[in-house]
């Protein structure tokens, strides 16, 4: 076993060595690019939640921003609202681990207060200097994701020299930004960032070079569900990428993915179970 790729939490060990992962999308916006305004309600929302959980999920990741390519940042008090009541309601009811999506070191506290295990910061711990502290003070796992520019901005032409190791340069200097602020190594995940800030090239690159960012010695996390990328590709709308994000899935995971993170939670297990079996398949 691998101690590297273990995450320990709160009321939970996932040894990320003996298969993948599956984190479960839930929304609580009006505007998200793929399922806004769906689970705005919250009555909705829980019961979003519920059914991903009977599904398999491993975690369910709640979020009251949008990151969607130029979307607008909303108040924290607005965040709050939108997501501690889900959080009080689910981690109540479900074993499994609850994480919030969110910049802001005041949301990540409360949610935290209300029952969240785990923090997933797209901008990788830098909007918000209070959230090394924030997290390390909690002692819950934190996912560091690699972005360019702002989800208002980042699509404006990005563009890269060597996409790989640009992104693995500045994943370990998050890293040991967190580490400085006192977080455990073994409580950072990272996330490469599939379509924060990227080209449908960057993207591909990214899916088949997961491993590259072993030597980082942290869980790897991937996010490519119903991406522009896939519709850019495929020249489909979000709600039919359904197999665009299961081949991207597909070979995350065989080039080297700890955790997924997915909409459509049913199908996803499945496949990753399927990926799984073939990936670590061995003579007998």
């Amino acid at each position: 076993m691998n101690d590297a790729f273990v995450i320990h939490g709160n009321g939970f060990r996932f040894d990320c060595t003996d298969r993948t992962y599956v984190m479960g999308i839930l929304n609580v916006t009006p505007d998200s690019f793929s399922d806004g305004g769906v689970y705005f309600d919250l009555e909705a929302a829980v019961a979003h939640g519920l059914q991903m959980a009977e599904e398999g999920a491993d975690i369910i990741d709640i979020g009251g921003e949008s990151t969607r390519p130029g979307s607008k940042a909303v108040t924290q008090a607005e965040e709050l609202q939108r997501v501690l009541p889900v959080i009080e309601r689910l981690s109540r009811t479900l074993t499994i681990p609850v994480s919030i999506d969110t910049c802001k070191a005041e949301v990540a506290r409360q949610a935290i207060g209300a029952g969240a295990r785990i923090v997933n910061d797209v901008s990788g711990m830098t909007a918000d200097p209070e959230m090394g502290p924030t997290v390390a003070k909690a002692e819950v796992p934190v996912i560091l994701m690699h972005a360019k520019g702002t989800p208002e901005d980042m699509q404006r032409n990005p563009w890269y020299k060597d996409t790989i190791s640009e992104i693995k340069t500045w994943l370990a200097e998050r890293i040991q930004y967190a580490k400085a602020a006192g977080i455990r190594h073994s409580h950072i995940l990272i996330d490469p960032g599939i379509g924060f800030g990227k080209r449908v090239s960057d993207n591909l690159l990214i899916l088949k070079s997961v491993k590259a960012l072993h030597p980082l010695a942290c869980p790897v996390v991937i996010g490519p569900s119903r991406k522009a990328f896939i519709g850019r590709i495929l020249d489909l709308p979000e709600q039919e990428r359904l197999e665009g994000t299961a081949a991207a899935i597909t070979l995350g995971i065989a080039h080297g993915a700890h955790l997924i993170r997915v909409h459509d939670v049913a199908p996803m297990v499945r496949i990753a179970r399927m990926t799984d079996a073939i990936v670590r398949a061995r003579q007998e």
